[in-house]
């Protein structure tokens, strides 16, 4: 009911996770990632237990493959499940149970893995790895997106579309973006205005934060005060609406 894609951005190290699906809230149960540590998807019959404690397997320094061995050994339901996850030096790994409603399987390739559950057929998952490959220049957010709308227009969930998310992770506790679509009509383009919205504004915010090498992070908020208004200035001499759906103040 279900694909995902997990993959690894060998420029930053930084670590992503985006799926869709015809299942509601798809993104509250299928990625889990951590900074510096690595990122997991469980779907089909899910199991988050399989991304919690796959995190904290990784984060002991476990590969990948071994992970996928015990958490599926341990599980008297694995044949219903499907997982794949990636460490923070690009090591994979991915796991398909046998009773996993049809089509059902996966796709690895250095730092990515694409895996899907009740699909139109294999075409959906090839095409999201083709595309992703394929888009080497673009930032890791958009090679993501480009690579599920790819699956997506190659048939993707057989029941149709309701929910979608995305999640990226740099090196920090805390996620670098987090968008989702619970419940829509057309989730991935719900997720692409989104992040259209993220980047008017609060990925720039972003870049401020603290982090453990920087506990203060930007205190003078004045230069990204500037960079929002050089957008909108931007934007205006376009003739370009904000993507955001949030009403001005009176």
């Amino acid at each position: 009911m279900t694909y995902s894609i997990v993959a690894r951005d060998a420029a930053t190290g930084h670590l992503g996770v985006a799926v869709a699906s015809r299942f509601f809230c798809v993104g509250g149960v299928v990625p889990h990632v951590r900074g510096g540590v690595g990122a997991v998807a469980t779907q089909a019959f899910v199991n988050p237990t399989y991304g919690t404690n796959g995190l904290a397997m990784l984060e002991r320094g476990e590969a990948p493959d071994a992970i996928v061995e015990r958490l599926t050994g341990r599980d008297d339901g694995s044949a219903q499940r499907q997982m794949h996850l990636i460490d923070a030096s690009g090591r994979n790994a991915a796991f398909t149970g046998g009773k996993c409603i049809d089509w059902a399987g996966h796709e690895i390739a250095e730092g990515v893995s694409v895996a899907g559950n009740m699909l139109t057929g294999p075409q959906v998952v090839a095409e999201t790895m083709r595309t992703y490959r394929a888009a080497v220049d673009k930032p890791l957010a958009e090679r993501l997106l480009l690579a599920m709308q790819a699956g997506e227009d190659a048939g993707g969930d057989k029941r149709g579309k309701q929910s979608a998310a995305l999640v990226i992770y740099r090196d920090q506790d805390y996620a670098w973006l987090d968008i989702r679509a619970d419940d829509h009509g057309d989730p991935l383009e719900e997720l692409r205005r989104l992040y259209r919205v993220a980047k008017e504004r609060y990925l720039l915010v972003a870049e401020t934060m603290p982090t453990r090498q920087n506990p203060h992070g930007l205190v003078d908020r004045s230069e990204i005060d500037r960079k929002i208004a050089e957008l909108e200035a931007e934007r205006r001499d376009a003739g370009q609406a904000s993507a955001s759906l949030a009403t001005a103040h009176p």
